[in-house]
């Protein structure tokens, strides 16, 4: 018993069958995360090593080199960074994506294991740690507050940070910014050296005073009582009443020496919001949680943690990392639902009848919801790309099952039962749906056993669109044929509203029929003059419209925030720093009305900050994150605003160097490209870089170049005699000890209080630290009790320290990125960098490489490209094993040129770049386009097999499949225009891939109606003729 045979007699489990994929696909949704892009694993990992005391070409010279060395053979590596500084030396090797990183880490770990020996003497053992998408923030919160902004700190770390870190799914919690309180003991140097005191001595008093002894136990009478000594300072100014001397039989107090000033740190990271003092919070997620998920569960606690906060403490988010994802996956979800109306549209206006229509619609929920069990079961979410698969199906689905049904109405309405109509229908069709569905397979399966970035992005589309093919060609082949013999009757009488709207619908098509058919009639008796015709044409449409093409990476999104970093000179004060900042604050809140939330950051962060240790700071850096809202809020786009704030920062001459981006970067930011300048001279490689930057910014396809090569860094040393040192007997390392302890302080103790600790730290006071006379006057004492001042025992040198040495592949570098500008694409931008560089004079030894995004893109494309070929291979193959012919798929291939011809002339029109959506776009092309030769061959066949000559059966052919070509196309391109005119949030990702299907489909199914028949008419009478000889 057949398949169909066995579905339309069985019809309560056929319907079972399928309402279980409809059960478990609700399920799956249900419990299915949701997320911008596919999960993919780290690539990444840092190797460290410290080498106390060298400068950057020592560090590169004696470590870097032998690291670089020993791990540039590990398995899989598709680059080494390295950057050589002063004591630190720092590799970033990155792997292949889809390499195992934990294999990666552990090759790694015994290179190095096999290197340690020969390492320098000093050298630290090189740290090994992985760095992923996910160490990058997810949510970012701002807390203000009025009265409680010197505790502000203690307050939070308390009652935010601590209850946020047991939320399921957060890593870190880390706060900035906020004042952070330290006890500061400025001491008076002249007095200091009055009383014969030092700074270590006073440290040294302060510790001892600052102490609780535990001093066992006493038994009095029958009880045990425990001994204390409690000495801990309960107070601050408890300090000035210590003792730490005396002169002339009388006591000394700290009083007399220094003063004790209970506030802030003098060197700080500061954090402003909306021009207000505030602290920063920073979340970072676990390796593998959800980001929509965590943040979820953050707001949820959050908002029980503002009731526990005082009155004047606000608290806003200015990233959020999950609305982007959000407002992207709902667009695409109203995409699919305009898709499925337009569909069900289509598909009734064809058949006229509801019940018809209910059928065929009805395999679109079962497929799609059957899809998602995939997901639910392997673990991934929702996103961008699963999304935009379920949207392209949906046209694809209704196809099968339009065959069926169209050849089932068509038994039907010459007299046979519903039952076997619906049996001898589908077996009919049978065997030509199943092989429309393998050439789909063919086209979408090789997606999920791509590698690289390519992989990782179109694994979920190769697997989502196989799998609802394959179960809408199943409902096609059981359930359509079920339903048709239930709910189809013969001879339906229609009302006068059905007759006013359907007949001249259906007169209308018949007429399109007949003139269809008569076009093939006369294209067929005309075969040289119809295909030179159709070549010349094609020739002449790649050769007006392929050259200068423009070409993309990833469509640019317009995001809800920009990341801004400003660089200003080397060294620059803090103070000076915090004036720029305002005067940029205010500029950007006048110029930027959109910007809903405005935060910065700068200043030196603390080494137990998680989130700023991973970042450059200093207090000649400036962080801004700006909040601009979704773009449904606003009229200007995120790429306009972001220009806007460029052109703000670019009036300022002090800024060294500025980084403007839109969201935190990455895939649906604006493109950018990197000019690599390899050569060991750091004059040569300074010099050409500066003339490329220079170059670059001349060219409107670029909004920023910058150059990654910091600047020299002034540095004051303090270089001693060892003569003069030995003969006031003291050594190198005690008089740096007391000149490191004058000025940066000596951490003596703690203060305790409510259970958190506070440095107490001693240093001169600000005004004996403002010159470099007061370097030289700072005091050391000797073991004899005298005392020494620093310029007595050397002088104080005004020097630069050499920049970072950057390194790749084991050659130093220097690196031009520029950010491409909005209206031009990443094609003009490569372009425009190739000229600069060809007419830049370049000295010997000097070289330049063309990387960043466009070496992705290439990449990618080329593993595309390669796809493709396999694609139309496998497509062939599976043609040929249907017809058992060469020549039949042989003719139907001739719909694939023209449907480039197709895309071209789309792109061209709309003005979208060809990019890797656009490239899905031409893939999924390939499967869709030779459908339709597939349904006229195969019933031009048919026809000959009934004993028509091959004119007739092309025509015949043409003007009875006309109807249920047009049928699947309309529903593909309509079913796809909703992505194509797209126009909510995150629309830009998938526009260009609906442009290229719609224009690709329709243009190649104009063509192919009329060549297909031609071409297939020629070889097949060329093929008689050779029998008949």
């Amino acid at each position: 018993m057949s398949i169909y045979r066995s579905a339309v007699s069985k019809p309560v489990t056929t319907a079972l069958v399928f309402i279980a994929f409809v059960v478990l696909g609700f399920f799956s949704l249900s419990r299915t995360s949701i997320a911008q892009f596919p999960e993919f694993d780290a690539n990444t990992i840092m190797v460290m090593s410290s080498y106390q005391g060298a400068n950057a070409q020592d560090i590169e010279t004696n470590l870097t080199k032998v690291l670089e060395n020993a791990l540039n053979g590990v398995e899989d590596l598709k680059e080494l960074n390295s950057q050589s500084k002063e004591n630190i030396s720092l590799l970033t090797l990155t792997f292949e994506y889809g390499t195992d990183i934990e294999s990666a880490t552990n090759n790694v770990r015994d290179k190095l294991d096999m290197v340690n020996s020969v390492l320098p003497d000093g050298a630290s053992t090189p740290v090994i740690f992985k760095f992923s998408a996910d160490d990058m923030p997810i949510m970012m919160l701002s807390a203000t507050a009025d009265e409680s902004l010197e505790g502000l700190d203690k307050i939070l770390d308390d009652k935010l940070a601590t209850p946020l870190a047991r939320v399921k799914g957060v890593g870190t919690v880390s706060i900035s910014g906020a004042p952070t309180r330290e006890i500061q003991v400025y001491c008076d140097p002249v007095k200091l050296q009055a009383y014969g005191l030092s700074i270590s001595t006073i440290s040294s008093i302060i510790a001892a005073e600052n102490r609780n002894v535990p001093s066992g136990n006493i038994d009095i009478g029958s009880e045990t009582y425990t001994l204390r000594v409690q000495k801990e300072f309960s107070d601050p100014s408890e300090l000035l009443d210590i003792v730490v001397g005396s002169s002339n039989g009388n006591a000394v107090y700290l009083r007399d020496v220094a003063t004790v000033y209970d506030g802030g740190e003098e060197r700080e990271q500061e954090s402003y919001t909306n021009g207000q003092r505030a602290a920063r919070i920073v979340i970072q997620k676990q390796s593998g949680a959800n980001t929509v998920n965590v943040i979820r569960n953050i707001k949820k606690q959050l908002s029980k943690i503002e009731q526990t906060l005082p009155s004047d403490i606000k608290i806003v988010t200015f990233v959020d990392g999950s609305t982007e994802i959000i407002n992207t996956i709902n667009t695409l979800f109203e995409t699919i639902i305009i898709t499925f109306l337009v569909v069900a549209f289509v598909v009734f206006i064809f058949l006229g009848n509801w019940k018809s229509t209910v059928i065929i619609v009805l395999s679109i929920p079962i497929a799609l919801l059957a899809s998602l069990i995939y997901l639910y079961a392997t673990g991934n979410t929702l996103n961008i790309i699963s999304m935009s698969a379920l949207a392209i199906a949906i046209g694809m689905v209704v196809d099968d099952a339009i065959v069926v049904l169209e050849n089932v109405s068509t038994h039907i309405a010459r007299g046979e039962k519903p039952k076997e109509a619906a049996v001898h229908g589908t077996s009919e069709v049978g065997i030509s749906v199943v092989a429309s569905t393998l050439t789909m397979l063919c086209v979408f399966l090789p997606l999920t056993m791509i590698n690289g970035m390519a992989g990782i992005m179109f694994r979920q589309l190769g697997w989502i669109v196989s799998i609802i093919m394959i179960v809408s060609t199943t409902a096609a082949l059981t359930f359509v044929p079920m339903l048709c013999s239930r709910w189809l009757k013969p001879n339906v009488k229609h009302g006068k509203a059905y007759n006013a709207i359907f007949i001249p619908i259906n007169r209308f098509l018949d007429k399109i029929s007949r003139g269809y058919a008569h076009v093939i009639h006369w294209a067929t008796k005309r075969r040289k003059t119809v295909i030179f015709s159709f070549a010349a044409a094609f020739v002449l449409a790649i050769v007006l419209l392929a050259p200068g093409l423009k070409t993309e990476y990833f469509p640019r999104g317009d995001s809800d925030r920009l990341s801004v970093t400003i660089e200003l000179p080397m060294g620059t004060a803090q103070g000076v720093t915090r004036g720029f900042y305002n005067t940029v604050y205010d500029e950007i809140e006048a110029a930027v009305p959109e910007a809903q939330i405005i935060n910065g950051t700068f200043g030196q962060a603390d080494s137990d900050n998680t989130f700023a240790s991973m970042q450059s700071n200093g207090t000649h850096l400036i962080s801004m994150n700006i909040n601009i809202g979704t773009s449904s809020t606003r009229k200007r786009t995120s790429a306009e605003i972001a220009d806007i704030v460029r052109g703000i920062i670019g009036k300022h001459p002090e800024v060294r160097r500025a980084l403007v981006t839109e969201g935190m970067g990455g895939m649906g930011g604006a493109s950018s490209i990197k000019v690599e300048v390899y050569g060991y001279s750091f004059d040569n490689t300074d010099r050409v870089a500066r003339q490329i930057q220079s170059g670059m910014l001349q060219d409107p396809s670029f909004t920023q170049v910058t150059l990654s090569r910091d600047e020299y860094t002034p540095e004051f040393q303090m270089n001693f005699d060892r003569t003069k040192l030995a003969l006031n007997g003291l050594t190198s390392t005690a008089a740096a000890t007391a000149f490191s302890a004058a000025m940066s302080g000596s951490v003596a103790s703690y203060y305790r209080e409510d259970g958190d600790e506070y440095k107490i730290r001693v240093r001169y006071a600000p005004e004996f630290r403002t010159s470099v006379e007061d370097l030289g006057n700072i005091l050391v004492t000797n073991a004899a009790g005298q005392q020494i001042r620093m310029k007595d025992l050397g002088e104080v040198v005004e020097t630069l320290v050499p920049p970072t040495i950057e390194r790749k592949d084991r050659e130093r570098l220097i690196t031009i990125t520029g950010i491409v500008a909005q209206g031009a694409a990443l094609s003009d931008a490569v372009q425009a960098a190739g000229k600069v560089i060809s007419e830049t004079q370049m000295p010997t030894g000097i070289s330049t490489v063309i990387a960043g995004d466009y070496e992705d893109q290439q990449d990618m494309f080329s593993d595309l490209i390669v796809l493709m070929a396999l694609m139309i291979i496998l497509v062939y193959m599976v043609m040929a094993s249907q017809f058992e012919s060469f020549m039949a798929p042989f003719v139907i291939m001739f719909s694939v040129p023209f449907a480039l011809v197709g895309v071209l002339l789309g792109l061209r029109i709309t003005g979208t770049a060809l990019g890797v959506m656009a490239m899905i776009g031409i893939i999924i092309l390939i499967g869709v386009v030779v459908k339709n030769g597939i349904v006229l061959i195969d019933y031009t066949i048919l026809c000959r097999e009934r004993g028509m000559n091959i004119r007739d059966a092309s025509t015949t052919a043409a003007k009875s499949r006309l109807r249920p070509i047009l049928m699947t196309t309309l529903t593909t391109v309509l079913g796809m225009l909703p992505m194509a005119v797209g126009t909510g949030e995150g629309s830009e990702m998938w526009r260009s891939l609906g442009v290229t299907v719609c224009w690709g489909l329709s243009i190649s199914t104009l063509v192919t109606l009329v060549l297909i028949p031609t071409v297939y008419c020629a070889f097949a009478n060329r093929q008689e003729r050779r029998k008949n000889k």
